[in-house]
């Protein structure tokens, strides 16, 4: 097990490591919308949150030496179920097919106030 951790993407805020990379697979944590350069949530609702959290796995990905490409499942936490057509067409914007298997759950809360968190699972 080699934790991966980068500053393109922000620190964990708990005890947990940005990504695990295990042989050829690397499991990265969930994905609040924080933009690493400020330590703020990206401005804007929803979709804004989702463009955030996804550049976040990008980078996150890219420091362990994969890409968004290689991604082979996500996990998709939302407050509100209501902005998940939204969300989707944001989320389109940043994989292609054949696109990983995914599981979308509306949640009650998430950590910091967050509208969305994102985790994910790469080929490495």
């Amino acid at each position: 097990m080699l934790p991966v951790e980068t500053s393109d993407a922000p620190a964990a805020v708990g005890p947990y490591a940005q990504a695990i990379r295990t042989g050829d697979l690397l499991f990265v944590s969930g994905q609040l919308p924080i933009d690493p350069a400020t330590g703020e949530f990206a401005p804007g609702g929803a979709v804004e949150q989702a463009r955030q959290s996804l550049k976040n796995l990008a980078a996150i990905a890219e420091a362990a030496g994969s890409d968004l490409s290689k991604c082979v499942k996500t996990t998709v936490l939302l407050t509100d179920l209501g902005s998940f057509g939204a969300i989707n067409e944001e989320y389109a914007k940043f994989f292609t097919a054949p696109f990983p298997a995914r599981a979308c759950y509306e949640v009650s809360a998430l950590p910091k106030g967050a509208l969305v968190e994102i985790e994910a699972v790469f080929e490495v």
